[in-house]
């Protein structure tokens, strides 16, 4: 079936086929995801958030983010990989992103990358295309900037959401990420643009969704997912009960019994 290639995208856009993305960050979690079927697994700068349990996205490292990316990599065989551009690389300028962007691509054997930021990232997306770099353009809710967004809240400046597609698109992007903004908002970029416009928290008006691996399988250990996430399995149930009854068998002796021991 080979890997998905950037005209497939497009394609698909085309033919008003939604396009499937899933996070993942290693290696089992993405041949899950590949062998359901996903058209995109994204190597997401949420493994801070996600798996490291910190706060923000903020301390992840570049050296992190390739070694997710290169487990992600090696577990695939249709979907594409993109990696995030972990802070603060994109926003020290075109040079650094481009260096740190090289490294993803020859170290992990990644389809792109992904950057946060509209027309303020144009000089820095050109610099990376240019290169030969593929690059998604991350529009709306942009975790890197919490800090200046005051918080995780949804971002309604419509005027604002439509100049930043525009310009990362004529930067040469070949898909936008839209992140919690308004559903109406959201259809009127995808239509607006020629290239996937992929939604998260941002309605079905969009050309595809995007949800975190832990969150669409309730494998995690939040009382309540994000508004904008639905879980289709509840593992954190599944998994903390098969886990005491592991306990229960060591503690009782009816683990190991004598057809697992030598």
């Amino acid at each position: 079936m080979g890997t998905i290639t950037l005209s497939q995208l497009r394609k698909k856009k085309q033919n008003q086929e939604k396009i499937v993305m899933v996070t993942a960050y290693d290696y089992i979690s993405a041949q899950m995801a590949d062998q359901a079927g996903v058209d995109m697994i994204l190597v997401g700068d949420s493994v801070g958030t996600v798996v490291q349990g910190r706060p923000t996205t903020l301390s992840v490292t570049l050296d992190q983010m390739i070694y997710h990316a290169e487990m992600v990599v090696r577990a695939t065989e249709h979907a594409m990989v993109i990696v995030d551009m972990p802070f603060p690389y994109c926003q020290l300028g075109p040079e650094e992103a481009v260096r740190a962007a090289a490294r993803i691509i020859k170290e992990t054997g990644a389809s792109g990358v992904k950057i946060e930021g509209g027309g303020r990232r144009q000089e820095t997306i050109q610099a990376l295309v240019e290169a030969g770099i593929p690059v998604i353009g991350h529009c709306g809710l942009m975790p890197q900037s919490i800090r200046t967004l005051g918080g995780y809240r949804v971002q309604r400046d419509t005027d604002l959401l439509c100049a930043d597609a525009r310009a990362v698109e004529q930067c040469g992007v070949f898909a936008v990420i839209l992140e919690c903004v308004p559903k109406e908002t959201a259809a009127e970029v995808a239509r607006m643009l020629a290239v996937p416009v992929i939604g998260i928290g941002a309605g079905n008006g969009c050309d595809g969704q995007v949800l975190v691996f832990h969150d669409l399988l309730g494998y995690t250990m939040k009382d309540t997912l994000p508004r904008h996430a639905r879980a289709y399995a509840h593992l954190k149930d599944i998994i903390i009960g098969a886990i005491q009854n592991y306990a229960h068998d060591v503690r009782t002796g009816r683990f190991p019994d004598d057809s697992e021991s030598f």
